[in-house]
Order: structure tokens, then sequence, then C-alpha cells
């Protein structure tokens, strides 16, 4: 007879850093080249000077997000480096006040005080597996990977170029601006709420509150810098 308990396989979705860094490149791709499209169109009949325009942001945001990324990905790095360093120091410095940190951390998995002070005696008998319970149970903090940063800097930024070039892409084959902002408000706003059903998904929100969320922030984005061209145009 076949065990198919052995095999249980958790239906799960998880979230992890190339998701994240895709939901902010492309989120922010999809919204601010759409809205800047928009305006423009509010204001300018030929599509060249959008088109050019729309490039630049495109390149100037994915590098601004990317570099946003990186820094965030090395402030993450020096913040676990700091804290490793200063639990070292408290393991050596400040021995029985770990100790007992350590002891409170096995009370608080509801162990008996027995077993904890057997687990805090085996503990404490290598200082690096010490500093590194005390690094993940204590402070919560997980050793980042070290080419996090420039891993999300070109996740971020390469997402963001994807999210930007759909609704510039109607401005490249429509002369008329109008025209163009009204193919790039069906095809843009059709994605955004894909993206935002299947973010919403990943999350565990209700992926159709989700993706009207999402789409709907866009519309008004871009309606108000629409509204606002021709207001100034005016």
């Amino acid at each position: 007879m076949h065990d198919t308990h052995l095999h249980h396989h958790e239906e799960h979705l998880k979230s992890s850093d190339l998701l994240t860094d895709i939901v902010i490149g492309m989120s922010d791709g999809l919204t601010v080249p759409f809205a800047l499209a928009a305006g423009l169109s509010g204001a300018i009949d030929s599509t060249s000077i959008i088109v050019i325009a729309g490039v630049a942001e495109i390149a100037a945001g994915s590098i601004a997000m990317g570099l946003g990324g990186y820094l965030a990905g090395k402030t993450e790095e020096d913040h676990y480096r700091s804290e490793l360093k200063r639990e070292y120091e408290e393991v050596e410095c400040k021995r029985d006040i770990e100790i007992a940190e350590v002891k409170q951390v096995f009370f608080e998995w509801g162990l008996s005080e027995e077993v904890q002070n057997q687990a805090t005696q085996d503990i404490i008998k290598d200082k690096d597996k010490w500093v590194q319970f005390m690094m993940k149970h204590e402070l919560h903090l997980d050793e980042p990977d070290p080419k996090r940063a420039t891993k999300s800097a070109f996740n971020i930024g390469v997402s963001y170029i994807v999210g930007g070039l759909v609704p510039l892409s109607p401005y490249f084959f429509i002369n008329n601006s109008i025209d163009a902002l009204k193919v790039s408000a069906i095809v843009t706003l059709i994605c955004l709420f894909i993206f935002g059903f299947f973010k919403s998904k990943i999350t565990g929100v209700s992926p159709f509150i989700g993706g009207l969320k999402v789409m709907l922030i866009g519309a008004i984005a871009a309606g108000a810098a629409f509204g606002i061209a021709k207001l100034i145009e005016g």
C-alpha cells in the first residue's frame, strides 16, 4: 500500500525577495509613466515628445528605484553585521545576562525548568552557535544574502522598465496623443488589475478587491495628471 502521508504537499503561497522586488518595481513602473503620459497627453498633441519624456522617465525611474533597492539591501546587511558584532561583545562581557536570555527563550517556548537548563548549557558551549541562536531567536534576525543588494537593484530596475513600457507603448505607434492615451488607458488598467490580482493572491488578500484597488489607484493618478495638464493649458 502506497504511503501518501509522507509526501504531503503544503499549498501555501509564500512571498520571496524576488516577488517583493517585482511588486515594488512593477507597481511604480505601471503607475508613474502612465500618469506622466496622461498628463502630457492633456497638454500636447504630438506623441513624439511624450515618447521622449516617457523613455527618459523610465530610465531615471528605474535607476532611482534600483538604487533605492540597493541601499535598502545594504542597510539590512549593515544592520545585521552591527547587531552580530554587538552580540559577540555581549556574550564576552555580559555572559550571565546572555545566559539568562537564552534560558528565557526556552521558557517562552514552554519547556520545563530541567530542559531549559540542559538546553541552555548545550547552546553556550559553542560561542558561534550561541551568538547565532541569539540573533535568530532573541533579535529575530536572519543573515541576509550578501548578494541581496545587487539582486534587488537589478530586479526592481528591470521590473520598473517592463512596467513602464506598458503605458508608453501605444505612443510609439499612434501619432495623436489622445488616441494613444485611450489605448494606453485600456491596456494599462487591465495590466494593473492583473498585477493587483496576483499580488493580492500572494499576500493573502482578496484577489478581485486587490486588483480593483490597484487599478483604481492608477486610474486616479492618470486622471489627475490629465486634468491638471488641461487646467494649466486652459
